[in-house]
Protein backbone atom coordinates (compact mmCIF):
# COMPACT_ATOMS: atom_id res chain seq x y z
CA UNK A 1 0.00 0.00 0.00
CA UNK A 2 1.28 3.46 -0.82
CA UNK A 3 2.18 5.31 2.35
CA UNK A 4 0.22 8.51 2.24
CA UNK A 5 -2.32 10.33 4.33
CA UNK A 6 -5.77 10.96 2.91
CA UNK A 7 -8.71 11.85 5.14
CA UNK A 8 -11.06 10.48 2.50
CA UNK A 9 -9.44 7.05 2.73
CA UNK A 10 -11.08 6.62 6.13
CA UNK A 11 -14.42 4.83 6.06
CA UNK A 12 -16.94 6.05 8.59
CA UNK A 13 -17.99 2.80 10.22
CA UNK A 14 -20.02 2.86 13.39
CA UNK A 15 -19.84 0.16 16.02
CA UNK A 16 -22.76 0.09 18.47
CA UNK A 17 -22.91 3.87 18.39
CA UNK A 18 -24.56 5.99 21.02
CA UNK A 19 -25.65 9.56 21.33
CA UNK A 20 -22.13 10.95 21.60
CA UNK A 21 -18.70 9.81 20.46
CA UNK A 22 -15.14 10.47 21.50
CA UNK A 23 -14.72 13.21 18.91
CA UNK A 24 -17.19 15.37 20.79
CA UNK A 25 -15.34 14.68 24.01
CA UNK A 26 -11.85 15.37 22.75
CA UNK A 27 -12.37 17.84 19.94
CA UNK A 28 -10.06 15.84 17.69
CA UNK A 29 -7.68 17.75 15.45
CA UNK A 30 -7.77 17.33 11.66
CA UNK A 31 -6.03 14.16 10.55
CA UNK A 32 -3.64 15.96 8.24
CA UNK A 33 -2.20 17.89 11.16
CA UNK A 34 -0.78 14.65 12.51
CA UNK A 35 0.32 12.90 9.33
CA UNK A 36 3.72 11.93 8.08
CA UNK A 37 5.32 11.13 11.40
CA UNK A 38 5.70 14.78 12.35
CA UNK A 39 6.45 15.70 15.92
CA UNK A 40 8.98 14.55 18.48
CA UNK A 41 9.11 10.80 19.04
CA UNK A 42 9.57 9.56 22.56
CA UNK A 43 12.05 6.78 23.21
CA UNK A 44 10.60 3.31 23.71
CA UNK A 45 10.72 2.50 27.42
CA UNK A 46 13.33 0.04 28.63
CA UNK A 47 14.13 -1.67 31.90
CA UNK A 48 11.66 -2.82 34.54
CA UNK A 49 8.09 -1.44 34.62
CA UNK A 50 7.66 2.01 36.10
CA UNK A 51 4.83 2.89 38.43
CA UNK A 52 2.60 5.92 37.99
CA UNK A 53 0.90 7.93 35.32
CA UNK A 54 -2.42 7.90 33.46
CA UNK A 55 -3.13 5.73 30.44
CA UNK A 56 -5.77 7.18 28.09
CA UNK A 57 -7.31 4.59 25.78
CA UNK A 58 -9.62 5.19 22.81
CA UNK A 59 -12.09 2.31 22.57
CA UNK A 60 -14.39 1.59 19.64
CA UNK A 61 -18.12 2.01 20.09
CA UNK A 62 -20.33 2.28 23.12
CA UNK A 63 -23.24 4.60 23.67
CA UNK A 64 -26.09 5.53 25.96
CA UNK A 65 -26.59 1.86 26.91
CA UNK A 66 -23.03 1.49 28.24
CA UNK A 67 -22.86 -0.55 31.44
CA UNK A 68 -20.56 -1.35 34.33
CA UNK A 69 -22.52 -4.51 35.14
CA UNK A 70 -19.95 -7.32 35.25
CA UNK A 71 -22.30 -9.90 33.80
CA UNK A 72 -23.84 -8.20 30.75
CA UNK A 73 -21.03 -6.52 28.79
CA UNK A 74 -21.99 -5.99 25.15
CA UNK A 75 -19.77 -3.36 23.53
CA UNK A 76 -15.99 -2.98 23.44
CA UNK A 77 -16.03 -0.26 26.14
CA UNK A 78 -18.21 -2.52 28.30
CA UNK A 79 -15.75 -5.38 27.91
CA UNK A 80 -12.77 -3.15 28.70
CA UNK A 81 -14.47 -1.87 31.85
CA UNK A 82 -15.48 -5.36 33.01
CA UNK A 83 -12.01 -6.84 32.50
CA UNK A 84 -10.39 -4.10 34.59
CA UNK A 85 -13.00 -3.91 37.35
CA UNK A 86 -13.78 -7.59 37.91
CA UNK A 87 -12.17 -11.01 37.65
CA UNK A 88 -13.63 -14.50 37.10
CA UNK A 89 -12.45 -17.69 38.74
CA UNK A 90 -10.45 -18.57 35.63
CA UNK A 91 -9.49 -16.71 32.46
CA UNK A 92 -7.57 -17.40 29.26
CA UNK A 93 -4.21 -15.68 29.02
CA UNK A 94 -2.49 -14.04 26.05
CA UNK A 95 -1.58 -17.47 24.63
CA UNK A 96 -5.18 -18.63 25.00
CA UNK A 97 -4.33 -20.96 27.84
CA UNK A 98 -6.72 -21.26 30.78
CA UNK A 99 -5.27 -19.83 33.99
CA UNK A 100 -6.61 -19.63 37.57
CA UNK A 101 -7.45 -16.11 38.72
CA UNK A 102 -9.77 -15.69 41.73
CA UNK A 103 -9.62 -19.46 42.08
CA UNK A 104 -6.26 -20.99 42.92
CA UNK A 105 -7.42 -24.26 41.36
CA UNK A 106 -10.45 -26.01 39.85
CA UNK A 107 -10.65 -29.80 39.79
CA UNK A 108 -13.22 -32.26 38.50
CA UNK A 109 -14.63 -35.44 39.95
CA UNK A 110 -13.95 -38.55 37.81
CA UNK A 111 -17.43 -38.36 36.29
CA UNK A 112 -17.19 -34.58 35.54
CA UNK A 113 -20.37 -33.91 37.52
CA UNK A 114 -18.77 -32.12 40.47
CA UNK A 115 -16.12 -29.40 40.17
CA UNK A 116 -14.32 -28.01 43.21
CA UNK A 117 -12.87 -24.51 43.23
CA UNK A 118 -10.27 -23.57 45.83
CA UNK A 119 -10.29 -19.80 46.24
CA UNK A 120 -6.99 -17.96 46.07
CA UNK A 121 -6.11 -16.62 49.51
CA UNK A 122 -5.36 -12.93 49.73
CA UNK A 123 -7.82 -11.85 47.02
CA UNK A 124 -9.81 -8.86 48.22
CA UNK A 125 -12.57 -6.72 46.80
CA UNK A 126 -12.01 -3.02 46.14
CA UNK A 127 -13.33 -2.17 49.62
CA UNK A 128 -10.81 -4.48 51.30
CA UNK A 129 -13.13 -7.37 52.13
CA UNK A 130 -11.78 -10.86 51.35
CA UNK A 131 -13.54 -13.00 48.76
CA UNK A 132 -15.50 -15.81 50.42
CA UNK A 133 -17.37 -18.89 49.16
CA UNK A 134 -20.63 -17.03 49.92
CA UNK A 135 -19.62 -14.37 47.39
CA UNK A 136 -19.03 -17.01 44.71
CA UNK A 137 -22.42 -18.59 45.43
CA UNK A 138 -24.14 -15.20 45.21
CA UNK A 139 -22.31 -14.34 41.98
CA UNK A 140 -23.55 -17.41 40.16
CA UNK A 141 -27.03 -17.03 41.62
CA UNK A 142 -27.10 -13.55 40.09
CA UNK A 143 -25.80 -14.77 36.72
CA UNK A 144 -28.27 -17.66 36.43
CA UNK A 145 -31.29 -15.93 37.95
CA UNK A 146 -34.18 -17.35 35.86
CA UNK A 147 -36.06 -14.06 36.14
CA UNK A 148 -33.08 -12.04 34.90
CA UNK A 149 -30.41 -14.32 33.39
CA UNK A 150 -27.17 -12.62 32.49
CA UNK A 151 -25.19 -13.23 29.30
CA UNK A 152 -23.02 -15.95 30.84
CA UNK A 153 -26.03 -18.03 31.85
CA UNK A 154 -26.27 -19.53 28.36
CA UNK A 155 -23.15 -21.61 28.92
CA UNK A 156 -24.19 -22.74 32.40
CA UNK A 157 -27.43 -24.61 31.68
CA UNK A 158 -26.00 -27.76 33.30
CA UNK A 159 -25.19 -25.95 36.55
CA UNK A 160 -27.38 -27.32 39.34
CA UNK A 161 -26.06 -25.93 42.60
CA UNK A 162 -23.10 -23.91 43.85
CA UNK A 163 -22.34 -24.97 47.40
CA UNK A 164 -19.74 -23.68 49.88
CA UNK A 165 -17.83 -26.64 51.33
CA UNK A 166 -15.19 -24.92 53.46
CA UNK A 167 -13.61 -21.60 54.30
CA UNK A 168 -11.99 -21.42 50.86
CA UNK A 169 -13.78 -24.07 48.76
CA UNK A 170 -16.86 -24.13 46.58
CA UNK A 171 -18.46 -27.04 44.74
CA UNK A 172 -20.21 -26.70 41.41
CA UNK A 173 -22.69 -29.56 41.19
CA UNK A 174 -23.89 -30.21 37.65
CA UNK A 175 -27.11 -31.80 36.47
CA UNK A 176 -25.19 -33.56 33.71
CA UNK A 177 -21.51 -34.40 33.25
CA UNK A 178 -19.49 -31.71 31.51
CA UNK A 179 -15.81 -32.31 30.83
CA UNK A 180 -15.29 -28.72 29.66
CA UNK A 181 -16.88 -26.92 32.58
CA UNK A 182 -13.60 -25.23 33.43
CA UNK A 183 -13.62 -23.65 29.96
CA UNK A 184 -17.18 -22.42 30.53
CA UNK A 185 -16.10 -20.72 33.77
CA UNK A 186 -13.14 -19.03 32.10
CA UNK A 187 -15.13 -16.11 30.69
CA UNK A 188 -14.63 -12.40 31.39
CA UNK A 189 -18.40 -11.94 31.90
CA UNK A 190 -18.39 -14.22 34.97
CA UNK A 191 -16.60 -11.81 37.33
CA UNK A 192 -16.87 -12.59 41.05
CA UNK A 193 -18.69 -9.91 43.06
CA UNK A 194 -19.62 -9.57 46.73
CA UNK A 195 -22.86 -11.09 47.98
CA UNK A 196 -24.28 -7.60 48.54
CA UNK A 197 -23.26 -6.37 45.09
CA UNK A 198 -25.01 -3.28 43.75
CA UNK A 199 -24.25 -2.15 40.21
CA UNK A 200 -24.56 1.44 41.43
CA UNK A 201 -21.52 0.70 43.60
CA UNK A 202 -19.47 -1.58 41.34
CA UNK A 203 -17.09 -3.57 43.50
CA UNK A 204 -14.91 -6.36 42.17
CA UNK A 205 -11.41 -7.78 42.59
CA UNK A 206 -9.94 -6.24 39.43
CA UNK A 207 -6.74 -4.19 39.24
CA UNK A 208 -8.65 -0.91 39.03
CA UNK A 209 -11.62 0.54 40.87
CA UNK A 210 -14.11 2.91 39.35
CA UNK A 211 -13.80 6.62 39.98
CA UNK A 212 -16.18 8.06 37.38
CA UNK A 213 -18.44 6.68 34.65
CA UNK A 214 -20.38 8.58 32.00
CA UNK A 215 -22.27 6.31 29.62
CA UNK A 216 -21.44 7.02 25.99
CA UNK A 217 -18.39 9.12 26.82
CA UNK A 218 -15.71 7.89 29.16
CA UNK A 219 -14.78 6.02 32.32
CA UNK A 220 -12.03 6.81 34.80
CA UNK A 221 -10.40 4.24 37.09
CA UNK A 222 -7.74 4.37 39.78
CA UNK A 223 -5.35 1.73 41.07
CA UNK A 224 -6.84 -0.90 43.36
CA UNK A 225 -4.49 -0.78 46.36
CA UNK A 226 -5.81 -4.18 47.51
CA UNK A 227 -4.92 -5.95 44.27
CA UNK A 228 -3.52 -9.41 44.84
CA UNK A 229 -0.89 -9.57 42.08
CA UNK A 230 2.38 -8.17 43.49
CA UNK A 231 3.31 -4.81 42.01
CA UNK A 232 0.32 -4.57 39.68
CA UNK A 233 -1.22 -2.48 38.33
CA UNK A 234 1.59 -0.09 37.47
CA UNK A 235 -0.67 2.79 36.44
CA UNK A 236 -2.14 5.31 38.85
CA UNK A 237 -5.09 5.95 36.60
CA UNK A 238 -6.83 4.47 33.56
CA UNK A 239 -9.18 6.45 31.32
CA UNK A 240 -11.34 4.67 28.71
CA UNK A 241 -12.81 6.99 26.09
CA UNK A 242 -15.62 5.98 23.72
CA UNK A 243 -15.20 6.60 19.98
CA UNK A 244 -18.06 6.04 17.59
CA UNK A 245 -15.99 6.91 14.51
CA UNK A 246 -12.76 5.51 13.11
CA UNK A 247 -11.44 8.88 12.00
CA UNK A 248 -12.00 10.50 15.41
CA UNK A 249 -10.21 7.64 17.14
CA UNK A 250 -7.23 7.80 14.76
CA UNK A 251 -7.08 11.59 15.06
CA UNK A 252 -6.96 11.35 18.84
CA UNK A 253 -3.99 8.99 18.69
CA UNK A 254 -2.06 11.00 16.09
CA UNK A 255 -2.62 14.23 18.00
CA UNK A 256 -1.52 12.58 21.28
CA UNK A 257 -4.87 13.08 22.96
CA UNK A 258 -4.94 9.37 23.73
CA UNK A 259 -2.08 6.96 24.33
CA UNK A 260 -3.56 3.86 22.70
CA UNK A 261 -6.49 2.84 20.49
CA UNK A 262 -8.11 -0.42 19.53
CA UNK A 263 -9.16 -1.60 16.05
CA UNK A 264 -6.95 0.24 13.61
CA UNK A 265 -8.62 0.41 10.16
CA UNK A 266 -6.57 -1.84 7.87
CA UNK A 267 -6.11 0.97 5.36
CA UNK A 268 -4.14 2.94 7.95
CA UNK A 269 -1.85 0.26 9.35
CA UNK A 270 1.08 1.23 7.11
CA UNK A 271 0.51 4.92 7.84
CA UNK A 272 0.86 4.31 11.57
CA UNK A 273 3.84 2.00 11.10
CA UNK A 274 5.66 4.77 9.24
CA UNK A 275 5.20 7.18 12.16
CA UNK A 276 8.13 6.87 14.61
CA UNK A 277 5.88 7.97 17.46
CA UNK A 278 3.62 4.92 17.05
CA UNK A 279 3.67 1.18 17.54
CA UNK A 280 1.24 -1.18 15.82
CA UNK A 281 0.22 -4.23 17.85
CA UNK A 282 -0.87 -7.16 15.70
CA UNK A 283 -2.30 -10.37 17.16
CA UNK A 284 -3.24 -13.58 15.34
CA UNK A 285 -6.62 -14.57 16.80
CA UNK A 286 -9.56 -16.91 16.41
CA UNK A 287 -11.95 -14.00 15.80
CA UNK A 288 -14.33 -14.65 12.91
CA UNK A 289 -16.89 -12.71 10.86
CA UNK A 290 -19.30 -15.33 9.49
CA UNK A 291 -22.07 -15.09 6.97
CA UNK A 292 -25.15 -16.65 8.57
CA UNK A 293 -27.78 -18.59 6.59
CA UNK A 294 -31.09 -19.55 8.22
CA UNK A 295 -31.36 -23.26 7.54
CA UNK A 296 -35.11 -23.22 8.23
CA UNK A 297 -35.94 -20.64 5.56
CA UNK A 298 -35.85 -20.91 1.76
CA UNK A 299 -33.63 -20.99 -0.16
CA UNK A 300 -31.17 -21.80 2.63
CA UNK A 301 -33.23 -24.77 3.84
CA UNK A 302 -31.75 -26.66 0.88
CA UNK A 303 -28.28 -27.87 1.86
CA UNK A 304 -27.19 -27.62 -1.77
CA UNK A 305 -27.74 -23.86 -1.70
CA UNK A 306 -25.69 -23.55 1.48
CA UNK A 307 -22.90 -25.64 -0.02
CA UNK A 308 -22.98 -23.58 -3.22
CA UNK A 309 -22.64 -20.27 -1.39
CA UNK A 310 -19.67 -21.65 0.52
CA UNK A 311 -18.04 -22.60 -2.79
CA UNK A 312 -18.59 -19.11 -4.20
CA UNK A 313 -16.29 -17.51 -1.63
CA UNK A 314 -12.70 -16.82 -2.64
CA UNK A 315 -11.23 -16.87 0.85
CA UNK A 316 -7.78 -15.61 -0.09
CA UNK A 317 -9.36 -12.65 -1.89
CA UNK A 318 -11.45 -11.96 1.21
CA UNK A 319 -8.35 -11.86 3.39
CA UNK A 320 -6.50 -9.59 0.96
CA UNK A 321 -9.31 -7.17 0.07
CA UNK A 322 -11.29 -7.06 3.32
CA UNK A 323 -8.43 -7.36 5.80
CA UNK A 324 -5.46 -6.15 3.72
CA UNK A 325 -3.83 -9.47 4.47
CA UNK A 326 -4.29 -9.13 8.25
CA UNK A 327 -5.78 -12.58 8.79
CA UNK A 328 -5.90 -16.14 7.50
CA UNK A 329 -8.47 -18.20 5.55
CA UNK A 330 -11.16 -20.16 7.38
CA UNK A 331 -12.75 -23.48 6.51
CA UNK A 332 -16.36 -22.97 7.63
CA UNK A 333 -15.50 -24.03 11.18
CA UNK A 334 -14.73 -21.95 14.26
CA UNK A 335 -12.47 -22.52 17.30
CA UNK A 336 -9.12 -22.92 15.48
CA UNK A 337 -7.12 -22.91 18.75
CA UNK A 338 -9.11 -25.79 20.24
CA UNK A 339 -6.93 -28.92 20.47
CA UNK A 340 -9.89 -30.82 19.01
CA UNK A 341 -10.13 -28.57 15.93
CA UNK A 342 -10.21 -30.78 12.82
CA UNK A 343 -7.46 -29.38 10.62
CA UNK A 344 -7.62 -32.49 8.41
CA UNK A 345 -10.89 -31.56 6.72
CA UNK A 346 -10.25 -30.51 3.09
CA UNK A 347 -9.75 -26.77 2.78
CA UNK A 348 -12.80 -25.43 0.97
CA UNK A 349 -11.86 -23.22 -1.97
CA UNK A 350 -13.75 -21.26 -4.57
CA UNK A 351 -15.30 -23.58 -7.18
CA UNK A 352 -17.72 -21.66 -9.39
CA UNK A 353 -18.64 -24.62 -11.69
CA UNK A 354 -19.51 -26.77 -8.68
CA UNK A 355 -21.51 -23.92 -7.14
CA UNK A 356 -23.49 -23.47 -10.37
CA UNK A 357 -24.17 -27.20 -10.55
CA UNK A 358 -25.48 -27.34 -6.99
CA UNK A 359 -27.70 -24.31 -7.53
CA UNK A 360 -29.12 -25.85 -10.71
CA UNK A 361 -29.85 -29.11 -8.89
CA UNK A 362 -31.66 -27.10 -6.22
CA UNK A 363 -33.69 -25.19 -8.83
CA UNK A 364 -31.97 -21.86 -8.14
CA UNK A 365 -29.93 -21.20 -11.29
CA UNK A 366 -30.60 -17.45 -11.02
CA UNK A 367 -30.59 -17.08 -7.28
CA UNK A 368 -31.49 -13.62 -5.98
CA UNK A 369 -30.91 -13.08 -2.26
CA UNK A 370 -30.73 -10.23 0.23
CA UNK A 371 -27.73 -9.92 2.54
CA UNK A 372 -28.22 -7.83 5.66
CA UNK A 373 -25.04 -6.15 6.86
CA UNK A 374 -23.99 -3.51 9.37
CA UNK A 375 -20.71 -2.07 10.70
CA UNK A 376 -20.78 -4.53 13.60
CA UNK A 377 -17.00 -4.99 13.40
CA UNK A 378 -14.22 -3.68 11.21
CA UNK A 379 -14.42 -5.49 7.87
CA UNK A 380 -18.03 -6.70 8.06
CA UNK A 381 -19.51 -4.35 5.47
CA UNK A 382 -16.48 -4.74 3.22
CA UNK A 383 -16.85 -8.54 3.38
CA UNK A 384 -20.45 -8.24 2.24
CA UNK A 385 -19.40 -6.09 -0.70
CA UNK A 386 -16.63 -8.47 -1.77
CA UNK A 387 -18.98 -11.46 -1.50
CA UNK A 388 -21.52 -9.61 -3.65
CA UNK A 389 -18.95 -9.29 -6.43
CA UNK A 390 -17.75 -12.90 -6.09
CA UNK A 391 -21.31 -14.23 -6.34
CA UNK A 392 -21.84 -12.69 -9.77
CA UNK A 393 -19.54 -15.31 -11.31
CA UNK A 394 -22.01 -18.01 -10.25
CA UNK A 395 -25.04 -16.10 -11.54
CA UNK A 396 -26.12 -15.16 -8.00
CA UNK A 397 -27.49 -11.69 -7.35
CA UNK A 398 -26.75 -10.46 -3.84
CA UNK A 399 -28.70 -7.39 -2.80
CA UNK A 400 -26.98 -5.72 0.14
CA UNK A 401 -29.19 -4.15 2.78
CA UNK A 402 -27.04 -2.06 5.07
CA UNK A 403 -28.53 -1.08 8.42
CA UNK A 404 -27.04 0.59 11.47
CA UNK A 405 -25.71 -1.55 14.28
CA UNK A 406 -28.57 -0.76 16.64
CA UNK A 407 -31.06 -2.00 14.04
CA UNK A 408 -28.98 -5.07 13.22
CA UNK A 409 -28.91 -6.18 16.84
CA UNK A 410 -32.45 -5.01 17.47
CA UNK A 411 -35.72 -6.92 17.37
CA UNK A 412 -34.85 -8.65 14.08
CA UNK A 413 -31.52 -10.02 15.25
CA UNK A 414 -31.62 -13.82 14.95
CA UNK A 415 -34.39 -13.44 12.36
CA UNK A 416 -32.39 -12.30 9.33
CA UNK A 417 -32.45 -14.93 6.56
CA UNK A 418 -28.95 -14.11 5.33
CA UNK A 419 -26.73 -11.85 7.40
CA UNK A 420 -23.43 -11.62 9.27
CA UNK A 421 -22.07 -11.59 12.80
CA UNK A 422 -18.76 -11.60 14.66
CA UNK A 423 -17.31 -13.71 17.44
CA UNK A 424 -14.14 -13.60 19.49
CA UNK A 425 -11.89 -16.62 20.02
CA UNK A 426 -13.52 -19.52 21.84
CA UNK A 427 -13.05 -23.25 22.05
CA UNK A 428 -15.50 -25.50 20.26
CA UNK A 429 -17.91 -26.59 22.99
CA UNK A 430 -18.40 -23.12 24.53
CA UNK A 431 -19.02 -21.72 21.06
CA UNK A 432 -21.51 -24.49 20.28
CA UNK A 433 -23.35 -23.69 23.52
CA UNK A 434 -23.61 -20.04 22.49
CA UNK A 435 -24.64 -20.42 18.87
CA UNK A 436 -25.10 -23.91 17.43
CA UNK A 437 -27.78 -25.69 19.46
CA UNK A 438 -31.57 -25.26 19.35
CA UNK A 439 -31.59 -23.59 22.78
CA UNK A 440 -28.45 -21.52 22.20
CA UNK A 441 -29.10 -17.80 22.84
CA UNK A 442 -27.42 -16.73 19.58
CA UNK A 443 -28.39 -19.47 17.12
CA UNK A 444 -28.36 -17.14 14.11
CA UNK A 445 -28.76 -19.96 11.57
CA UNK A 446 -31.56 -21.75 13.47
CA UNK A 447 -29.37 -24.84 13.19
CA UNK A 448 -31.11 -27.88 14.67
CA UNK A 449 -29.46 -31.16 13.76
CA UNK A 450 -30.28 -34.14 16.04
CA UNK A 451 -27.17 -36.09 15.07
CA UNK A 452 -24.97 -33.07 15.74
CA UNK A 453 -26.69 -32.40 19.07
CA UNK A 454 -26.25 -36.00 20.18
CA UNK A 455 -22.52 -35.90 19.42
CA UNK A 456 -22.11 -32.64 21.35
CA UNK A 457 -23.99 -34.03 24.36
CA UNK A 458 -21.86 -37.17 24.36
CA UNK A 459 -18.63 -35.19 23.95
CA UNK A 460 -19.53 -32.89 26.85
CA UNK A 461 -19.99 -35.92 29.11
CA UNK A 462 -16.81 -37.70 27.97
CA UNK A 463 -13.84 -37.30 30.29
CA UNK A 464 -11.32 -39.19 28.16
CA UNK A 465 -9.61 -36.61 25.93
CA UNK A 466 -9.05 -38.86 22.92
CA UNK A 467 -12.61 -40.16 22.94
CA UNK A 468 -14.01 -36.64 23.35
CA UNK A 469 -11.88 -35.34 20.47
CA UNK A 470 -13.14 -38.11 18.20
CA UNK A 471 -16.75 -37.16 18.95
CA UNK A 472 -16.06 -33.47 18.39
CA UNK A 473 -14.45 -34.14 15.03
CA UNK A 474 -17.58 -36.01 13.95
CA UNK A 475 -19.67 -33.02 15.02
CA UNK A 476 -17.37 -30.63 13.14
CA UNK A 477 -17.69 -32.67 9.95
CA UNK A 478 -21.48 -32.36 10.15
CA UNK A 479 -21.24 -28.57 10.48
CA UNK A 480 -18.64 -28.49 7.73
CA UNK A 481 -20.91 -30.41 5.35
CA UNK A 482 -24.38 -29.08 6.13
CA UNK A 483 -24.19 -26.22 8.61
CA UNK A 484 -25.47 -22.68 8.08
CA UNK A 485 -22.27 -20.70 8.62
CA UNK A 486 -19.77 -19.42 6.09
CA UNK A 487 -16.56 -18.97 8.09
CA UNK A 488 -14.35 -17.39 5.44
CA UNK A 489 -11.47 -16.30 7.65
CA UNK A 490 -9.96 -15.45 11.02
CA UNK A 491 -9.20 -11.82 11.68
CA UNK A 492 -5.95 -10.49 13.08
CA UNK A 493 -6.49 -7.94 15.82
CA UNK A 494 -4.62 -4.73 14.99
CA UNK A 495 -4.32 -1.99 17.59
CA UNK A 496 -1.89 0.90 18.07
CA UNK A 497 -0.26 2.89 20.84
CA UNK A 498 2.25 5.61 21.44
CA UNK A 499 5.85 4.42 21.59
CA UNK A 500 6.14 5.36 25.26
CA UNK A 501 3.42 2.82 26.25
CA UNK A 502 4.86 -0.52 27.40
CA UNK A 503 3.48 -3.85 28.58
CA UNK A 504 0.97 -4.44 25.76
CA UNK A 505 1.61 -7.75 23.97
CA UNK A 506 -0.03 -9.84 21.21
CA UNK A 507 -3.12 -11.64 22.49
CA UNK A 508 -4.83 -14.62 20.82
CA UNK A 509 -8.23 -14.11 22.47
CA UNK A 510 -9.28 -11.56 19.86
CA UNK A 511 -9.95 -8.96 22.53
CA UNK A 512 -8.19 -5.72 21.69
CA UNK A 513 -5.08 -4.16 23.20
CA UNK A 514 -3.55 -7.13 24.97
CA UNK A 515 -6.98 -8.39 25.96
CA UNK A 516 -7.68 -5.03 27.64
CA UNK A 517 -5.40 -6.28 30.45
CA UNK A 518 -4.21 -2.82 31.41
CA UNK A 519 -2.89 -4.05 34.76
CA UNK A 520 0.24 -4.98 32.79
CA UNK A 521 0.63 -1.64 31.00
CA UNK A 522 3.10 1.02 32.07
CA UNK A 523 4.37 4.34 30.77
CA UNK A 524 7.77 5.61 29.83
CA UNK A 525 8.34 9.31 29.32
CA UNK A 526 6.16 11.05 26.76
CA UNK A 527 7.64 13.94 24.77
CA UNK A 528 6.73 17.43 25.86
CA UNK A 529 3.90 19.11 24.01
CA UNK A 530 5.04 21.28 21.11
CA UNK A 531 2.07 23.53 20.64
CA UNK A 532 -0.21 22.32 17.88
CA UNK A 533 -1.39 18.74 18.51
CA UNK A 534 0.62 16.27 16.50
CA UNK A 535 2.76 18.97 14.89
Amino acid sequence: MEERCEPNSLSRRRFLTGALGGAALLGAAPLLAACGGAGVAAAAPTGPPRRGGTLRVGVTGGGASDTIDPHIPATNPDIARVINLYEPLLLRDHNYELQPVVAASLTSSPDARTWTAVLRQGVRFHDGRPVTPADVVATFKRITDPKDPKSGAAGLTMLGKVVPTGDHTVEFRLTAPNSGFDDLLGQYNLGIVPADFDVKRPIGTGPFRLQEFTAGLQSTFVRNEHYWRPGEPYLDELVLINFAEDDARINALLSSQVDAIDQVPVALIDVLRSDPRMRVLRSATGTWLPFTMRVDRPPFDDVRVRQALRLIVDRDQMINQVLSGQGRPGNDLYAPFDPAYDAQLPQRRQDIPAAKRLLAEAGHENLDIELVTAPIQAGAVEAAQVFQQQAKAAGVTVRIRKVDTTTFYGENYLSWDFAQDFWYTRNYLPQVASGSLPKSPYNETHWQDPQFGDLVTRASATVDTAARTALLKQAQRIEYERGGLIVWGFVDQVDAHQVYVAGLVPDRTGISLSGYQFREAWLGTAPAATGKAGA
